[in-house]
C-alpha cells in the first residue's frame, strides 16, 4: 500500500511538472515563478525516481501504536495535511531503528525490515523488542540480524551498496558523530569504514545543509576504481553535491595517473620536500655573475650590476609576498635603478647643477622602460614568473636545480628525483599544491579581463532592454479590470538582467570547488587514510581550514612507504591532540574462516594489534593451493574457471603480484570473456585481476591470491599488503602458491586438481 501511494505522489509530480514545462506563456514575473515550481518539481521526480531502489526499508511501531515507515529520504503527502509518508533515516526520530534493542526498547514494539527488489518487496523481518521473546540465538551487539546477514550473503554486483537499511549501532554512533573538530575511524577488514565514511557524508549533509551545502563535503580515495566503486552510494541517498577526488586529482587542471617507484614516491612524501620547494623557487631568484649589459633601440646600453640585482631580490624577499606577487616589487627596483642611468645621462645639467628632469619626466621613463622587450625579457630571466607545473618539471629535469634545491639529500635520492619529460605521478600532487603555495598567483590580469567581460555584458544587455521599451509602443489595457500588463523593463534592469543570466550559468558548489584550488570545504572525509604521506596531509589540512574532518582507515593495512604509522604522528602537526579516536571493533563482511587466516598475517605485523570480530561463518574454510611454478598460469585459469562457475551471481576478484600482472591478465582474459584486467577495470566482470593497492577498500564473493610470498616480497610493508590482499573475500577464499623447483621434481604427475 505505500509504494502504491508513493506511486501516485511520483505521477502527480510527473504530471505537474510537465504542466509548467508547457506553461510558456505569460508576464516574465509568471514565468519567473514558473521556473522556481519547475525546480521544485523537477526534485520531487528525481527523488521518487529513487523507489525503483527501495525507497522504504523498515517500518517502526510504537508502544502507543503509531507506526512510522524509514527510507532513504522523508516525504510528505502534499496533497493531505502534510501527513509523514516517509521518515528519513537520518531524522532524530529515525534513530530508534539502529538503536533500539529487547533490553532497550527505546518505546518501541516492534521493528521491521523490508527487502525489496525494484518495487517488489521480497522479504520482512520483524523483530519484537520484548526480552520474553527475544531469540536466545541471536547476537545482542547486532540490530536487524536476518536482513543484516542475508545482505551480507547477497552476491556483489561490481558496485557498492549503501547499508543504510542494516547500519549497526557502532556504525550509527559513528555516522552522527558531531561536524566540529577531526574525527579518527579505526576499524580492521570488513568493519564497514568506507560505508560508514559515506553514510557519514550524508547524514552531515542532512543535518548541517545550510553550512555545507554552500562549502562542499570533499571525499579522497585511494584510487579511481575505488571511486567507481563507490559511486552510486550518495546518489541512492539523495546526496549528490559530495565531490570525490584521488590524491592525483586534487589539483586543479591535473590528472596525475603517472606510475613510479615506491622509494621515489615516498620521498616525494616526506616533509623535507618542503625546504626543498622553497630552496628551489629562491634558486629562481637569480642574480649575475658579471654586469648584465641591456641594449635598447636608439638608446645607449644600460648595465645592471650584481650588487643592484641583488639588492632588488633582497628588497622583494622582505616584502614577505610569495614568489610572483613579489616580481613587482623587484620589478619597481630594478626599472627605477635603470630609469636612474638615463636620467643622469640625458637631464644632467651641463654647469653642474641638479638634474633638469622633474618625478613626471622619470615616471615617463620608467613607463617606456617597462615596455621595452629587452627589459621585461631581462626580468622574466632574473626572477620568471612561474607556475607550479613549470617550477616542479623543471627541478625534476635538472640535476643542477635538484643539486641546488636539496643539499639535505643523498646522492641516490636526488638521482631518484631527476626525470625527463612526462606525465605527474599522484606523489607529485602535494608538490605542486606546496609549489603554488609557495609561488602565489598574480590574478590582476585576470580580474581586469573579466571587469572587461562584465562592462561588455552590461553593454550588451541594455542594449536588450532598449530594444525591448522600443517595441512596446503602447500599454495594453487588461478588459477585466483596466490594469496594465507589465512588460519586461518594467521589472528589470541592465544589472537585474545580467544577474540573472549569471544564476542560470551558476555551477554546482562541487563543480566550483574542482575548478578551485585554494576551496576551503566545510567537510572532508578522507577514506583509507593510512595511506597519506606527510606532504599529503599537507595538502588536505589546506583544503579544510576548519579542521572539520573525517579520517577512516586501519594503520595495519597501510601499504605505502610513506604511509601513516600512527594516527598521533599524522595529526601531531595540525590539530596536536585534538582529535577523537573511534574504533569498529567487528567485521561484517569477512567470515570468522578467513579472519583466523588474515589474523595470524597480523600477528606478524604487529603482535600487539587485535583483528575485527567476525559476526558470522562463510561455511567455506580457505584453500591452500600448491602448483607447478611454470604451469601458475595454466592452473590459474583452471581454477579461476572453476570458482567463478560455483558462484551464482557473485564476482571473483584474482590479486596478483604487480610484476605478474600482465602475463597472469592475459592468460586469463584469454581463456575468460568475462574476464577484466588493466588500471581501471570493470568491476560489474565476473572475474576482475588486481594488484593489491588497486584491490584496497574493494570486496569480491571470492578471492584468488596469487603467489603470496611474491606479494610480501614486492611490498614496500612487507606483509601488510597479504594482509589486505586475504580479507577482501566475503565468503571464499584461495591461496595459490608457485612450488619450489625441488617439489616440482617430486611431483610434477599430479596435478592439484588431481590430487586426492
Amino acid at each position: 500500500m505505500l509504494y502504491q501511494r508513493l506511486d501516485g505522489l511520483r505521477e502527480q509530480a510527473s504530471k505537474r511538472l510537465t504542466e509548467q514545462l508547457l506553461a510558456t506563456g505569460g508576464t516574465l514575473q509568471a514565468r519567473s515563478q514558473r521556473d522556481g515550481t519547475v525546480r521544485m518539481y523537477a526534485d520531487q521526480v528525481e527523488q521518487f525516481s529513487a523507489v525503483e531502489n527501495g525507497l522504504c526499508f523498515g517500518r517502526l511501531d510504537t508502544d502507543g501504536g503509531d507506526r512510522h515507515y524509514i527510507g532513504r529520504i522523508g516525504i510528505f503527502d502534499t496533497d493531505g495535511d502534510y501527513e509523514p509518508l516517509l521518515m528519513d533515516w537520518r531524522a532524530p526520530a529515525a534513530r530508534a531503528f539502529y538503536l533500539a534493542t529487547a533490553a532497550n526498547p527505546q518505546g518501541i514494539r516492534r521493528r521491521r525490515h523490508l527487502r525489496t527488489r525494484q518495487r517488489k518487496v521480497v522479504g520482512v523481518n520483524d523483530e519484537v523488542l520484548d526480552l520474553a521473546t527475544a531469540s536466545p540465538s541471536g547476537h545482542e551487539e547486532l540490530t536487524g540480524e536476518a536482513s543484516l546477514l542475508a545482505a551480507l550473503d547477497a552476491g556483489r554486483t561490481g558496485r557498492m551498496r549503501d547499508i543504510v537499511e542494516t547500519i549497526q549501532v557502532e556504525q550509527d554512533r559513528i555516522i552522527r558523530a558531531d561536524l566540529p573538530g577531526v574525527l579518527v575511524v579505526q576499524g580492521g577488514p570488513g568493519t564497514g569504514k568506507t560505508a560508514v565514511a559515506l553514510h557519514r557524508a550524508a547524514y552531515l549533509l542532512y543535518t548541517h545543509r545550510r553550512e555545507l551545502s554552500t562549502r562542499g563535503v570533499l571525499l579522497v580515495g585511494p584510487n579511481v576504481t575505488f571511486l567507481r566503486y563507490i559511486s552510486q552510494v550518495l546518489p541512492a541517498l539523495a546526496e549528490t553535491g559530495v565531490l570525490l577526488r584521488t590524491q592525483g586529482d586534487l589539483f586543479p587542471g591535473v590528472s596525475a595517473r603517472r606510475a613510479e617507484p615506491a622509494t621515489t614516491a615516498a620521498l616525494k612524501g616526506r616533509s623535507v620536500m618542503v625546504e626543498v620547494l622553497a630552496n628551489a623557487v629562491r634558486d629562481r631568484q637569480r642574480t649575475p655573475d658579471e654586469p648584465l649589459e641591456i641594449g635598447l633601440p636608439q638608446r645607449e646600453t644600460l648595465v645592471l650590476d650584481p650588487e643592484t640585482v641583488a639588492a632588488a631580490r633582497d628588497r622583494a624577499r622582505r616584502s614577505g609576498r610569495p614568489h610572483n606577487l613579489a616580481r613587482a616589487v623587484f620589478d619597481v627596483e630594478l626599472v627605477h635603478a635603470l630609469g636612474n642611468q638615463i636620467a643622469e645621462r640625458i637631464g644632467a645639467d651641463p654647469l653642474g647643477g641638479e638634474n633638469l628632469l622633474d618625478e613626471a619626466d622619470l615616471a615617463e621613463i620608467r613607463r617606456e622602460l617597462r615596455e621595452e622587450p629587452q627589459v621585461r625579457a631581462t626580468l622574466d630571466e632574473l626572477w620568471p614568473v612561474l607556475t607550479p607545473q613549470r617550477l616542479l618539471a623543471d627541478l625534476y629535469a635538472s640535476a643542477d636545480r635538484i643539486t641546488a634545491a636539496a643539499p639535505m639529500l643523498t646522492v641516490e635520492e636526488r638521482a631518484a628525483l631527476h626525470r625527463g619529460p612526462g606525465g605527474w605521478t599522484p606523489a607529485d600532487v602535494p608538490l605542486l599544491d606546496e609549489a603554488a603555495e609557495l609561488l602565489g598567483e598574480d590574478d590582476r590580469a585576470a580580474a581586469a579581463r573579466r571587469d572587461r567581460i562584465r562592462a561588455l555584458q552590461r553593454e550588451y544587455a541594455e542594449g536588450v532592454l532598449e530594444i525591448a521599451r522600443g517595441s512596446r509602443s503602447i500599454d495594453v489595457e487588461d478588459e477585466a479590470d483596466g490594469g496594465e500588463i507589465l512588460g519586461v523593463t518594467d521589472l528589470l534592469d541592465a544589472d537585474r538582467l545580467l544577474e540573472r543570466h549569471e544564476e542560470a550559468d551558476r555551477l554546482t558548489t562541487a563543480q566550483r570547488a574542482a575548478a578551485d584550488r585554494s576551496w576551503a570545504f566545510g567537510h572532508v572525509i578522507v577514506d583509507e587514510a593510512q595511506e597519506l604521506s606527510p606532504m599529503a596531509w599537507r595538502l588536505l589540512m589546506r583544503r579544510c581550514p576548519s579542521r572539520s574532518m573525517t579520517i577512516v582507515g586501519d594503520v595495519a593495512q597501510t601499504g605505502a612507504l610513506a604511509g601513516t604509522p600512527s594516527w598521533a604522528e599524522a595529526l601531531a602537526p595540525y590539530v596536536a591532540d585534538r582529535w577523537r579516536l573511534t574504533e569498529l571493533t567487528v567485521s561484517y563482511r569477512t567470515p570468522a574462516e578467513i579472519m583466523e587466516v588474515a589474523a595470524g598475517v597480523l600477528a606478524e605485523i604487529d603482535p600487539a594489534l587485535r583483528p575485527p570480530r567476525a559476526v558470522r561463518s562463510g561455511g567455506f574454510p580457505p584453500q591452500e593451493r600448491a602448483v607447478p611454478a611454470r604451469r601458475l598460469a595454466a592452473d590459474l585459469v583452471e581454477i579461476a574457471a572453476a570458482e567463478a562457475g560455483a558462484l551464482a551471481d557473485g564476482r571473483l576478484g584474482v590479486i596478483v603480484p604487480a610484476g605478474r600482472v600482465d602475463d597472469l591478465g592475459t592468460a586469463l582474459t584469454s581463456a575468460l570473456p568475462e574476464a577484466a584486467v588493466g588500471e581501471q577495470p570493470d568491476l560489474g566482470s565476473r572475474v576482475v585481476v588486481l594488484t593489491v593497492a588497486e584491490a584496497k577498500g574493494l570486496e569480491f564473493d571470492s578471492v584468488i591470491v596469487v603467489d603470496p610470498e611474491r606479494i610480501v616480497a614486492e611490498s614496500p610493508r612487507g606483509r601488510s599488503d597479504l594482509y589486505v590482499a586475504l580479507t577482501r573475500a566475503t565468503q571464499r577464499l584461495t591461496t595459490l602458491t608457485p612450488a619450489r623447483v625441488d617439489q616440482e621434481v617430486l611431483d610434477t604427475s599430479v596435478r592439484p586438481d588431481q590430487a586426492s
